[in-house]
């Protein structure tokens, strides 16, 4: 199916509509007496795709793909109202096949006053850290798990929080049954004692529910016929963050009782999350230390969903550093929502100028590393046709603080950023990585690489800067060894020429090149460019999506009024 004249005409209507309400925000900016502000965002990213044999790009029927976004919120002080209209028709090569579709999926009204607010429609939120309950968007993933419904939050007393909310789940164009309620409390203690203000303490406590209720369905796993399903799923979450001077501590747990799903393969089991984690920091150097363990916790409005981005309540927070750099990132890690145990630390330190080490600008090291394993589980007797199996009483038990003995993901990274003189600044980076790619990618075989990098930044002129890049990546394993290199030169304030090129020089001996500008004009920016895109995963926050090789021309636009 060609790309339809429809596509063409929305965008039209949000340029227009956009430069039409950006010239109006301003002119209630500059009439103070006037109550009403209006700001949103447009983003568009469309590719024009091509065939490559070579890299296993498909062939597409439309002659352009499209992935777009428009925002309008109308701000007042009572009252603010939104909506976002989404045009998603023909999307962007990866995306599951639910994900197409158009329309305005998402708006909301929200009152306020004094420290009442109330929220009818639709709303992203967060219960601590996420364990039991997390609505939130990530567009490069396709994530949108906004809840449509209500929600209240009030200050009834001084440091007192309360929150209350319900509501369904959307799943990309359409919401699932599911009912979902929930609450959240929290307590800022320090409030209530002016020597805690004094001393620089913060203590805050959190507790939080959260309940599904669900009908039940008629599911065939295994030629096993599920029949008796809880009809109400609930989590809670208790939490405690002190914060004393430079030293920063957190400490959460949460529980969801048993919740039969496609993720646990419908094993009746409660679910289980802690974390803890400590911070120092001071003028010039920082520690970071985390340690999370989970245990079937997933959590889903709709138990059949198997969808790689769609009906999560609740997210697990990754312990796995987020690397920029494109070699780095080539084997991200995803969290493993059957359990794991993982443990992250954190080092910073800058050297000062005029020091040995520190040279005469400073010298910056940053320490970081990662490692994920597996938790002890033993399993009893698991779908093995019996009637028992049917309601209930199958299952695996664990030892809650006995590692097991499978490592899932392993990184230590080093890097140094150091400015050699007044216009160049180099950044050096090694990376040692292990990668189980049975258990994150089932992919046969475990992964183990080193990575370099080295980048350098040269400031030619006041508007003219020169940036490059080499990376390195050498393994036996998987594809084998990859380079890669960018070259980058800003004019500024307006334009960004970007030359890239990703080499496999283990089997495939392929380029994977790219080229592209951008500008920049206030508060628009546009990116144009051509190339090819490696088969891959893109990633964020321990969650990854599939993405297939393609080739094509790329523009990307991006506007905030």
């Amino acid at each position: 199916m060609k790309f339809r004249l429809l596509n063409l005409f929305c965008l039209f209507c949000f340029f227009t509509i956009s430069s039409l309400c950006g010239r109006q925000s301003g002119v209630f900016a500059q009439e103070k007496q006037f109550p009403i502000s209006i700001n949103g965002n447009i983003q568009s990213d469309i590719l024009f795709p091509e065939e490559d044999v070579k890299i296993g790009s498909e062939g597409y029927d439309e002659t352009a793909l499209t992935n777009t976004y428009f925002d309008l919120n109308l701000m007042s002080t009572y009252i603010n109202a939104g909506a976002r209209f989404e045009f998603l028709k023909y999307p962007l090569p990866g995306f599951e096949p639910d994900f197409s579709g158009w329309g305005v999926p998402y708006l909301y009204l929200t009152g306020s006053y004094k420290k009442v607010k109330l929220t009818v429609g639709d709303f992203y939120d967060q219960f601590g850290s996420g364990f039991i309950f997390r609505a939130y968007q990530e567009r490069s993933l396709g994530i949108d798990n906004a809840l449509r419904g209500g929600r209240l939050t009030f200050e009834p007393v001084k440091g007192v929080n309360i929150k209350a909310l319900g509501g369904k789940q959307r799943r990309y164009f359409e919401h699932n049954d599911s009912y979902i309620l929930g609450s959240d409390l929290e307590l800022n203690i320090e409030q209530w004692f002016e020597k805690m203000q004094e001393n620089n303490t913060v203590l805050l406590l959190g507790g939080s529910f959260i309940t599904k209720h669900e009908e039940d369905e008629i599911i065939k796993v295994d030629s096993i016929y599920k029949l008796n399903f809880p009809n109400d799923v609930a989590a809670f979450d208790i939490r405690a963050k002190l914060q004393k001077g430079n030293y920063s501590f957190l400490l959460e747990y949460a529980n969801k009782i048993n919740d039969p799903s496609s993720d646990n393969n419908y094993i009746y089991k409660n679910g289980t999350a802690w974390l803890f984690s400590s911070s120092y920091a001071q003028r010039g150097m920082s520690i970071l230390l985390q340690a999370k363990r989970s245990d079937n916790m997933t959590f889903r409005s709709k138990r059949s969903d198997n969808s790689v981005a769609a009906s999560f309540l609740n997210h697990l927070p990754p312990f796995s550093m987020q690397h920029s750099y494109t070699l780095a990132a080539l084997y991200p890690y995803a969290t493993q929502p059957g359990g794991e145990w993982a443990f992250q630390g954190n080092f910073t330190y800058n050297f000062r100028r005029n020091t040995k080490i520190g040279g005469k600008y400073g010298t910056i090291i940053k320490i970081n590393a990662s490692h994920i394993r597996s938790i002890d589980k033993q399993f009893v007797e698991q779908f093995n046709g019996s009637a028992s199996s049917l309601y209930g009483t199958e299952g695996y038990s664990s030892d809650f603080f006995k590692m097991g003995d499978e490592t899932y993901y392993q990184d230590i990274n080093f890097s140094i950023d150091k400015k050699l003189t007044k216009d160049f600044k180099l950044n050096l980076m090694y990376m040692n990585l292990y990668s189980n790619e049975m258990i994150i990618r089932q992919h046969e075989g475990d992964l183990r690489a080193n990575v370099f990098a080295c980048e350098g930044k040269y400031q030619i002129s006041n508007k003219v800067t020169l940036r490059s890049e080499l990376q390195y990546l050498s393994t036996k394993d998987d594809e084998g060894d990859w380079m890669f290199g960018l070259i980058e030169i800003s004019l500024l304030p307006y334009l960004m020429f970007t030359v890239s090129d990703m080499y496999n020089s283990g089997k495939s001996n392929l380029h994977y090149y790219k080229a592209l500008v951008t500008f920049t004009y206030k508060s628009h920016l546009l990116q144009a460019g051509y190339g090819r895109s490696r088969a891959g995963y893109d990633c964020s926050g321990g969650i990854c999506r599939r993405v297939p090789a393609s080739r094509g021309f790329q523009m990307s636009y991006n506007y905030n009024f």
